[in-house]
């Protein structure tokens, strides 16, 4: 599967994935909606993030697992 929204730099943040060059991780965001909050709540604390970013990051960390 192609992730077209999750970047993986070794100069930034430890080379860890994160949504579109931010400062980000998936795992942030998988941790977020794996506390209960919903995408708008999410959004509204991270106002660089758009829904899509959310969706990919959940199908990026289900993708790893496998």
């Amino acid at each position: 599967m192609k992730f077209n929204r999750i970047t993986v730099n070794p100069d930034q943040m430890g080379g860890v994935p994160c949504i579109r060059g931010l400062r980000i991780p998936v795992a942030t965001v998988v941790g977020l909606v794996a506390e209960g909050l919903t995408v708008q709540e999410i959004l509204n604390d991270y106002p660089d993030l758009e829904s899509e970013d959310i969706q990919e990051a959940l199908k990026y960390a289900a993708e790893t697992l496998v």
